[in-house]
């Protein structure tokens, strides 16, 4: 598995000499062109504040069915609150017609609006409102604390990833001062009925935007990835650390050069003894609502035109997620 799934250490990037991280940013380049999954250990994220946010989120997934609908997201396609089991196919934004994943989910926006920001689209869909649950106490304080530790973890890692495309270490810095990125604590309950046929825990996708930092169950099983070899392979919990993997706008920006892999969650084995519960973070990090996505210069060889058109951030994203919501009957 090792092969597969290599665990960087990202304090002795921050303290290495320029040399060294250029070496460094090299080993990164080849984890990315492989699979676009790594684990990231060093990251001084400290402890208190992942576990206060982890017993936060199982204890609201605790709560009583009625209490969670109060903070239910309005209407479909609303991104932030609470969305219930049913809600949502991730496959679909593959293209791919399922039934409905198997999970629930709290999920939570960036947490203040820019100054000056006028675009409508924006201040309704990722800026729009979190839906706030009154329960358990000490939610939002936990959640927001989790979220400014990943975004700013996940700004050191796109500097990483700068030095990796042999880019200034803060190339990318100009399009993540005003990130539109989104935490999302998942809950996957223990099955009580036999799923329908093509039904998981989360269908195949790719992410969409830049990078994904998550956070599962120690312990726990059922994410998996689609290898260059043509197979699905799981992803092992490292411990202490996070799990990254590279979402479509890397892709896009890297010419494909770097891969925004396929991956799903899978459903538990009937036979499994005792309790099947999964729990994840998963925070998606996204450029500015107006970054424009183009490919890199350094990632066409000669002659070679981009493979795909630029995109703007935000609304690239709104399609995606628009996609996999299940529409109101």
């Amino acid at each position: 598995m090792a092969a597969i799934f290599p665990v960087f250490d990202l304090s002795r990037f921050e303290e290495a000499g320029a040399a060294e991280r250029q070496v460094l940013g090299r080993s990164v380049d080849a984890i990315c062109r492989e699979t676009g999954f790594l684990a990231i250990s060093g990251h001084g994220v400290p402890p208190a504040v992942i576990d206060r946010a982890w017993s936060a989120a199982r204890a609201f997934f605790d709560l009583p069915q009625a209490e969670k609908d109060k903070v239910r997201a309005p209407f479909p396609g609303y991104p932030y609150g609470y969305l219930g089991q049913g809600t949502e196919a991730l496959a679909k934004s593959k293209g791919n017609e399922t039934p409905p994943d198997l999970k629930e989910s709290f999920n939570g926006g960036p947490l203040s609006v820019p100054a000056g920001l006028a675009d409508p689209e924006a201040l309704s869909f990722c800026y729009a409102e979190t839906i706030w649950p009154e329960q358990p106490d000490g939610f939002v304080q936990a959640w927001m604390a989790y979220y400014t530790a990943m975004e700013d973890l996940a700004r050191r890692v796109m500097r990483v990833f700068a030095v990796a495309l042999e880019l200034p270490e803060r190339f990318f810095d100009p399009v993540l001062d005003k990130p539109i990125s989104a935490l999302r604590a998942l809950n996957y309950p223990h099955p009580s009925t036999t799923p329908k046929p093509g039904q998981l825990r989360a269908g195949a996708h790719t992410d969409y935007g830049s990078l994904t930092i998550l956070l599962p169950e120690a312990s726990s099983g059922g994410l998996e990835i689609f290898t260059p070899q043509g197979e699905w392979r799981p992803v092992p919990p490292v411990a202490g650390a996070f799990i990254i993997n590279i979402g479509d706008l890397m892709a896009l920006w890297t010419n494909d050069r770097w891969v925004s892999t396929l991956h799903r969650v899978v459903n538990p084995e009937p036979n499994a003894q005792g309790s099947t519960r999964r729990q994840s973070f998963a925070f998606f990090h996204q450029p500015n609502w107006d970054a424009e996505i183009v490919c890199l210069e350094s990632c066409l060889v000669p002659g070679e035109q981009p493979k795909y058109a630029p995109v703007r951030s935000g609304p690239y994203l709104m399609s995606k997620f628009k996609s996999t919501v299940k529409p109101a009957s």
